[in-house]
């Protein structure tokens, strides 16, 4: 069953809420303080009343003299690294503000944005927290389409269990479901978000605005980071899907159709994702990222990893990437690739597709 009770009608407690900031947004940094004032100038024109909190994680260079030059915000500093989310928290326990949000450093948020979403949840009482769309901005400044394309609102427990589908710095949710749900949990860093938003939707019901919120910068295509963070990332989300996801509540006391359907949706989802990771690893040339996805899909879904290797095989698929953008030299090296991922299939399996080569 959905909570649905946020308010409470105690008059020490209302006023408390009036004196305290509206929003509070928590900006963790890491070695970046170029970036910091235009992601707080953004976070400032998204909010008439709004609290800055700026988390410095352990940074060894000049972070703290930046954030001191700024006025108006909070710098709290911890001297130990503590990864995103354990920054976050700590910036969660700083702030103060009735609603809090999330930006990363390296993000923008869109004017009057947060008013938009504070007003929204003002209307909605019910509702645990507000999400939106992010603009991706490519490193050359190239934007995309806003993501998602659709924002689902209500229940999404179920679906939000599929995939995590909610830019985490588009959420405006209510200090008060923390005393609920907790904290980050700071031992799954990269999906520590997508963990918490499904430990809301279990109790409580969402809405959202269905425009862009924030900017979303990403790392260069090229980037090995980026590319290893992501593949990265999927792999947790499965480890950790089977290993916390299914002991919600929710899901435990659910039907056996219910959770082999989400199962099943899941899985479909990361299968895809994981394709597409490698898809595009040799298409743009890039082979070790290709092989790490090859390696994650063959691991969580080896059906999969299967039909990505047959497309691979394809004549007329690798005469068009050959007259695009991949030469003769890069397919050698990814059949080597592709041969060292055999490696890894049963003995009859390894045979047969090394054999093809």
């Amino acid at each position: 069953m959905i909570d649905s009770e946020f308010e409470n009608p105690n008059a020490l407690f209302a006023l408390f809420n009036f004196l305290m900031p509206k929003i509070s947004v928590i900006i963790a940094t890491h070695n970046r303080p170029h970036l910091l004032p235009t992601a707080i100038s953004s976070a400032r024109t998204a909010a008439r009343d709004v609290e800055i909190v700026v988390v410095d994680d352990a940074s060894s260079d000049d972070t703290a003299a930046v954030c001191k030059s700024i006025s108006e915000i909070t710098y709290v500093r911890v001297d130990r690294n503590q990864a995103v989310a354990g920054a976050r928290n700590v910036g969660l326990i700083a702030s103060s503000g009735k609603y809090i949000t999330f930006l990363d450093d390296d993000d923008l948020r869109l004017p009057n944005s947060l008013d938009r979403q504070i007003e929204a949840l003002e209307q909605n009482p019910n509702a645990a927290f507000v999400y939106g769309q992010a603009i991706p901005e490519s490193s050359n400044g190239e934007r995309g389409p806003a993501q998602p394309r659709c924002c689902p609102q209500g229940d999404i427990f179920w679906l939000l269990l599929t995939r995590n589908f909610i830019p985490c710095g588009s959420v405006v949710f209510r200090r008060s479901i923390l005393s609920k749900i907790g904290l980050l949990d700071e031992a799954i860093p990269g999906i520590d978000d997508w963990d918490l938003w499904l430990r809301i939707t279990e109790l409580f019901s969402v809405i959202a605005i269905e425009a862009p919120a924030i900017i979303w910068r990403q790392s260069s295509p090229a980037s090995t980071q980026g590319s290893s963070n992501t593949v990265e990332i999927i792999a947790k989300s499965a480890r950790h899907f089977r290993r916390v996801f299914t002991q919600l509540p929710r899901f435990a006391n659910a039907s056996q159709k219910d959770q082999r359907r989400t199962w099943r949706d899941f899985s479909t989802n990361v299968a895809e994702h994981l394709s597409w990771e490698t898809f595009s690893g040799f298409r743009n040339g890039a082979f070790g990222h290709a092989l790490q996805s090859a390696r994650t899909l063959l691991s969580l879904h080896p059906a999969a990893f299967m039909s990505v290797f047959r497309w691979w095989m394809n004549v007329r698929t690798i005469a068009a990437l050959i007259k695009s953008t991949v030469t003769p030299v890069q397919i050698a090296t990814a059949k080597m690739h592709f041969k060292t991922v055999c490696s890894n299939l049963p003995d009859d399996e390894n045979h047969s597709l090394q054999k093809s080569f």
